[in-house]
């Protein structure tokens, strides 16, 4: 029987060899001078060997407690190896069906009809948000109660579209494993978004869906009203900006050389100052408007009353003759804006930010009007060149996923 006294004065030799204790349970003591706790057995008539650990890992007295509960094991009629390998296989198996994985394969599928922006935005939600909180799951093991932890968590930062957007993800790759047999239920079909996120005050004005916007955006170009009119509904769908923001724009508000619109907190909703950077479209129209009204102080005056800007129905009646009474407003370009660039996979931080409607504790504790200035520009520019291709008639269609 082994001492610890025996196994220290153990020395490696040329050939491995072992320290017999009993039960079965020895020694080896291998030529590097690694030991390793080892347990002889039969099992269906066969001799098998069992590794129980590593000594100083495990000391003398745990490998013999190792050994009794192997042999325990046995005397049911379970062969340990055989148990550990099957044991090894299922959690290969978990690691293959986890829900990252599964959503990984989902994805690889699913972005074939997809921009590579919009796809590359959904795989950037599921790292930084669905990932890490079941990501490791095996998909047929998650349970509702997960997921709402998840949107919650997503919620708790001020991204309410976001965690709606994880929810939907997260629905999709579980139809995925349903579908290949991966899973046998749909948890998030369990859950509604308005039974686990705080509502939110929404301003509801009548607008098109995104899949219209290039039908409107023709009828604007072709628009038989007066030019300054045409241009302010222009302006307000490469802005969107509220409909008295810009009605009320002043020309010293412009710096068309740096492509920036500088809103004065007086004028805005938040009474914050506001930045919106201006893309090349935008600049394009303000320089053929500052051709007819850049004599006066404001973009667009009254007609009666020049030092008085146009009225806030101008927009909306000019609408109404294109024929989008009660479907569009000036205002509705706005909510337009932010489902598309949502969609395409814009930082819901700066689109809200260029928004300028969330409180600012929404976005960040630090507001500040210049904050994500030169994404938001990145991301004003892309608008500007969606909506010319959009009237050309060369955008991509939205797709109902994600």
């Amino acid at each position: 029987m082994l001492t610890d006294t025996a196994i220290k004065k153990a020395q490696p030799r040329a050939k491995a060899y072992r320290l017999t204790d009993e039960r079965g349970l020895h020694l080896l003591v291998q030529p590097n001078g690694s030991k390793l706790w080892q347990l002889r057995y039969r099992h269906g008539g066969k001799e098998r060997t069992a590794s129980l650990g590593q000594y100083p890992d495990i000391s003398l007295k745990e490998a013999r407690d190792r050994r009794d509960a192997v042999r325990k094991t046995i005397a049911l009629g379970i062969d340990p190896v055989a148990d550990r390998r099957a044991k090894q296989a299922a959690s290969e198996a978990n690691a293959a069906n986890n829900f990252e994985s599964v959503a990984l394969e989902w994805w690889k599928q699913w972005r074939g009809a997809r921009s590579n922006h919009h796809a590359e935005a959904v795989m950037t939600r599921m790292k930084q948000d669905v990932f890490p909180a079941i990501g490791t799951r095996p998909v047929s093991d998650i349970e509702a109660t997960e997921l709402v932890k998840m949107v919650k968590g997503v919620a708790g930062r001020g991204a309410l579209d976001l965690a709606r957007r994880c929810l939907q993800i997260s629905g999709q790759v579980f139809r995925y494993a349903i579908a290949h047999g991966k899973a046998a239920r749909n948890p998030a079909a369990d859950i509604r978004p308005s039974d686990v996120l705080p509502s939110r005050k929404r301003e509801n004005y009548a607008r098109v869906d995104a899949r219209e916007l290039p039908a409107l955006l023709r009828k604007i170009e072709a628009y038989a009203g007066t030019p300054v009119t045409r241009l302010a509904i222009k302006l307000m769908a490469l802005t969107f900006v509220r409909t008295s923001e810009l009605i009320g724009a002043r020309w010293d508000e412009f710096d068309l050389e740096a492509g920036r619109w500088n809103i004065p907190a007086e004028r805005m909703k938040m009474k914050t100052p506001h930045i919106v950077p201006l893309s090349a479209q935008a600049v394009d129209a303000l320089r053929t408007l500052h051709t007819v009204t850049g004599h006066r102080e404001l973009l667009f005056p009254g007609e009666r009353s020049p030092r008085k800007p146009m009225s806030n129905n101008t927009i909306l009646k000019a609408l109404e003759r294109m024929g989008y009474k009660g479907t569009m407003t000036g205002h509705g370009f706005r909510g337009v804006a932010s489902t598309v660039l949502h969609e395409e996979g814009f930082d819901h931080a700066h689109i809200e930010l260029q928004l300028a409607h969330a409180p600012r504790n929404a976005v960040s504790a630090a507001y500040n009007h210049a904050t994500y200035l030169p994404q938001r520009a990145a991301m004003m520019q892309w608008w500007g060149d969606y909506l010319e291709r959009a009237t050309r008639g060369n955008v991509v269609q939205l797709k109902a996923a994600a």
